[in-house]
């Protein structure tokens, strides 16, 4: 508990400048929000790769098959990645909930081409700045998925779950869930899948999920203080990497609405 104490109280001011962050009240209108979801996008699409790839480093996910680790922590990550990658949408199907942000965007209209561009050519570049160049990815949201990358490829689990854990997508300030709410009262109709994945995300991210990653970062740095120190450095970095993508995402905002006045 003292060190994961220590990354809680080391990381509390960056998260709350980035629950803090000017992006939110900046979002006025449905144009403000389209814009914001085509950079948060490629945060849901890389926290799905993270999980991933704990998900391969933590269970046996090769044939023939062979136990991997400590069950405790197989459960924990299966856990989380049945819900994440095969929740019920607000309709009742079953799907990601990267799925469930991009039906989200495409009700509202906001422009899904980018990330859409991204994902179908990844596989075959397998190179994420030629799939970024190709895409037109934002470059605030190409900085965020490459340092995700970075440590995956790095391959530390115990950096991979401490990102995962503390620099999830937890980081929704009431104001925001209030700006959601009230488009919603005056477009009805137009974000109700948006609305629905915040719901979403809060009631099972929020609560259920970050007891089972937590448990699971303790399980793997043990009380090694060199395995914490990693994790605390990398979650830190991550944390920055967010903010510069609330950054990017809020001067694409204010220079639409600067054209708008021209």
């Amino acid at each position: 508990m003292e060190k994961e104490t220590r990354i809680t109280n080391s990381i509390a001011g960056l998260r709350q400048e980035i629950v803090e962050h000017k992006v939110y009240s900046a979002i006025q209108d449905m144009d403000d929000l389209k814009i914001f979801m085509q950079y948060h996008v490629y945060a849901v699409w890389d926290f799905m790769s993270l999980l991933k790839s704990l998900q391969r480093n933590l269970t046996c996910t090769t044939i023939p098959w062979f136990p991997v680790g400590s069950a405790d922590t197989r459960y924990l990550i299966n856990e989380i990645v049945l819900g994440e990658e095969s929740d019920v949408d607000r309709l009742g199907i079953r799907k990601s909930h990267f799925e469930m942000y991009l039906d989200a965007m495409q009700q509202c209209g906001a422009d899904t081409s980018e990330i859409e561009g991204f994902i179908q050519q990844l596989p075959a570049s397998s190179e994420l700045k030629a799939s970024f160049a190709k895409a037109g990815t934002p470059q605030e949201a190409a900085d965020f998925v490459e340092f995700t990358f970075q440590k995956i490829d790095e391959n530390k689990s115990h950096v991979l779950a401490a990102i995962f854990t503390y620099g999830r997508e937890d980081l929704i300030p009431d104001m925001f869930m209030s700006i959601v709410n009230d488009l919603d009262r005056r477009l009805p109709g137009s974000i109700s899948a948006f609305k629905y994945y915040l719901e979403r995300h809060i009631e099972v991210d929020g609560d259920h999920h970050s007891h089972l990653a937590l448990q699971m970062t303790q399980n793997l740095c043990k009380q090694d203080d060199r395995l914490w120190d990693e994790a605390h450095d990398a979650v830190v970095e991550s944390l920055k990497k967010r903010k510069h993508l609330w950054d990017g995402a809020y001067r694409a905002i204010q220079q639409r609405r600067l054209v708008g006045l021209n």
